[in-house]
């Protein structure tokens, strides 16, 4: 007779790494192997910290900008896509780059220099500062990409001409709270494009209703993920929202506020889409170090998704 008290476990699915994420660290330690350390990154390649150390200890080097890399090792831009200044400085200068941003990044910037090149000026819904929202900005010349945050901001922002704008958004944002932009900008502005199909990816999205499954079930919810990661973030609001009145971002299992946990009868686990597996296998081991613990999979989506490395990592050197 176990005298831990009882805790039945909803862990969701799907949950941590995206193929985007997968892909990018993938691409860190096949240029390690192909050029040997040090292999330099600029900007964390994912949101992180448990990633980042684990890259740092076999050889690669994290800097913030690309002149504090030397010419003549491979730099690697982060999954989160950076200005188009960037590659433009590292070919100036004759260094060999690897390109990780995410294909769903990517096609976002595509859609804006699409969009330009038509004659349109860009609305970015995305968190100011967040380096994928500097990314895809710095993908058009300055002034011709304005940033939104709230539907507020809506109202307040000045554009060129109502009746020539698209809008993009930033891959990792919650989709109700987009919804809710994308509904104030198009009442603001009846002709502004949107994408084709939701910028918002699909990790995002699919983690997200994940979240909204559980969260009713649970009295409790840890969210694994760092505080400098979106989509982490947004899971803790979406599942606030959801009905869980109480949830946590954890790093790891050390971060849990156990006092916070007493009583409880259910609790919900995810993770954002840059936290790894083994992270979330700890905070789930610590849980039945203190429970009794039940574990149910809830099941939202299945996930096949995976993105080739470029091809100078493929190529035998």
């Amino acid at each position: 007779m176990s005298s831990k008290p009882p805790l039945t476990l909803y862990l969701a699915a799907p949950r941590g790494f995206c193929a985007g994420v997968d892909r990018a660290i993938k691409i860190v330690e096949m240029a390690l192997e192909k050029w040997g350390a040090p292999v330099y990154v600029r900007h964390e390649i994912v949101h992180n910290r448990f990633v980042v150390d684990g890259l740092r200890d076999k050889g690669a080097v994290f800097v913030e900008e690309l002149d504090e890399c030397p010419d003549d090792r491979p730099v690697i831009f982060s999954a989160h896509g950076v200005p188009k200044a960037i590659p433009a400085t590292a070919e100036r200068r004759n260094m060999v780059y690897v390109d990780a941003t995410c294909p769903l990044v990517s096609k976002v910037h595509i859609e804006a220099q699409r969009h330009s090149d038509a004659g349109l000026q860009m609305i970015m819904i995305g968190h100011a500062g967040h380096p994928e929202t500097v990314g895809t900005m710095g993908q058009l010349p300055e002034g011709e990409v304005l940033l939104v945050e709230t539907p507020d901001d809506v109202a307040h922002v000045n554009v060129r001409d109502p009746a020539k704008l698209a809008y993009v958004t930033q891959t990792t944002l919650s989709v109700d709270d987009t919804a809710d932009i994308v509904a104030a900008l198009k009442a603001r502005f009846p002709a502004i494009v949107g994408p084709h199909k939701e910028d918002i990816c699909y990790a995002t999205t699919n983690r997200q209703e994940a979240v909204k499954a559980i969260a009713p079930k649970c009295d409790a919810m840890l969210v694994v993920g760092a505080p400098n990661s979106s989509n982490s973030r947004r899971l803790v609001e979406v599942g606030a929202r959801a009905g869980c009145d109480y949830a946590q971002l954890v790093q790891r299992a050390d971060d849990i506020d156990w006092r916070s946990l007493e009583g409880i009868a259910s609790i919900g686990v995810t993770a954002g889409a840059s936290a790894p597996e083994v992270l979330i296998n700890e905070v789930i081991d610590a849980l039945k170090a203190r429970f009794d613990v039940t574990t149910e999979l809830v099941e939202t989506a299945i996930e096949n998704v995976e993105f080739k490395v470029p091809r100078v990592l493929r190529a035998h050197a």
